[in-house]
């Protein structure tokens, strides 16, 4: 019987597999943590975002110069098979308005439960609190003294985001020259506050608001924190965030505090007479704005000056640094598309394929990371089938 290692126990990992086991492959899966799926887990608790409904052509796009990359996997595993694959796995799924696809249960554990039990249905074995340390003439090694040699290896050891939940980036040593740099994506960022603003305001969220940074403007929410500011909107344009700062050293971005508000209607209301109304009363009736915002504002001034209309449509905020990898959704970097062949096969190591967050890609949230995982998942274990000369299952 041909035999597979699969090393990393996330969605990646398990979603190959499921691939290789159903093919009649006998599948040991390695974990260096207790138990598998920690990270998917946590993503659960936010909902657990699948993928997105929108058109093929622009879910694509979304991966931006990766999408070449990534497109033959995305399109022989689209969102229409993985919404297809929970379904079958007996956990429901539904389109939010904003296009976002959920399990109806909007937790991972019962998705995990169903998932482990059909793999363990198939045959495939755990090795769990087992660290990958590398190859030894030809045979994978680990931690534990265990060796094995496998007819066909699949990685899916994540990035570097969140490394108590099992994905710590260890293994990039391993690879060597093949790996680009890991660094955060989906990201917060350090911003210089005030003592005083961030004693009070650490933890409030930035609701309705527009973020510009060069040409690029999106709506949506963020979150002020002790160290800078994060959230949805600040992710969509981290990756042009980061690697500014990175060049530069900081990222000058501009907030609309109420885009709803064209800068006339704005200054109409701005106009009416303050009546001996502190300015963060008058800011509050007039403008409808909460007491964070006003903060803000407030801060500006105190720092730079100028004119309460003209902040509140653009309001400037300088980004100093990204906040630690650990601390992100997700990671940017891995192992370079010229170090695999089309199928994922490392081309220095035959035999051994590589998928989701291990490849040097990256996506916004909003269903675009679990996807990719799962669609390289697919390409890379068909591509360890034909490599083994097993007949890969229909899709």
């Amino acid at each position: 019987m041909t035999t597979a290692a699969v090393i990393g126990g996330g969605p990646a990992g398990l979603m190959a597999a499921e691939i290789l086991a159903n093919a009649g492959v006998a599948v040991t899966v390695y974990d260096r943590m207790p138990s598998v799926g920690r990270k998917f887990l946590m993503a659960g608790r936010g909902g657990l975002n699948l993928t997105h409904s929108e058109p093929l052509d622009s879910f694509l796009g979304r991966y931006g110069g990766a999408r070449d990359w990534l497109e033959p996997a995305v399109r022989a595993f689209p969102p229409a098979a993985l919404m297809e694959w929970a379904e079958g796995l007996g956990q429901s799924v539904f389109t939010g308005s904003s296009g976002r696809v959920f399990p109806k249960a909007m937790k991972a554990s019962p998705l995990l439960r169903a998932w482990l039990g059909r793999l363990a249905a198939l045959g495939v074995t755990f090795r769990l609190r087992h660290r990958w340390t590398g190859w030894d003439a030809g045979a994978l090694t680990f931690d534990t003294g265990v060796e094995d040699r496998p007819d066909v290896t699949v990685l899916a050891l994540g990035g570097a985001s969140w490394p108590r939940l099992g994905s710590d980036g260890g293994w990039v040593q391993l690879l060597g020259d093949a790996v680009a740099p890991l660094v955060p994506a989906n990201c917060g960022f350090e911003v210089p506050w005030s003592d005083h603003f961030r004693d009070r305001f650490a933890g409030t969220p930035l609701k309705r608001i527009a973020i510009r940074f060069q040409d690029r403007i999106v709506r949506g929410e963020a979150v002020v924190s002790l160290h800078g500011i994060e959230g949805g909107a600040i992710y969509a344009l981290s990756a042009q965030l980061r690697d500014a700062i990175a060049a530069t050293g900081n990222a000058a971005i501009a907030l609309d505090l109420r885009p709803d508000l064209t800068p006339t209607a704005l200054a109409e209301r701005l106009a009416a007479p303050r009546r001996g109304q502190s300015l963060s009363t008058f800011l509050r009736k007039q403008a409808a704005l909460p007491p964070v915002a006003i903060g803000l504002i407030q801060e500006a001034l105190h720092r730079d000056g100028g004119d309460p209309a003209t902040l509140i449509k653009a309001l400037p905020l300088n980004l100093t640094a990204t906040r630690p990898i650990e601390r992100a959704i997700s990671s940017a970097g891995g192992v370079r598309r010229d170090a695999v062949d089309p199928a994922f096969m490392l081309r220095a190591r035959p035999g051994v394929f590589v998928a989701g967050e291990m490849l040097d890609w990256e996506a916004p949230t909003g269903g675009y990371l679990l996807q990719a995982d799962f669609a390289t998942a697919v390409a890379a274990a068909r591509g360890a089938l034909a490599f083994a000369g097993v007949l890969s299952p229909s899709p």
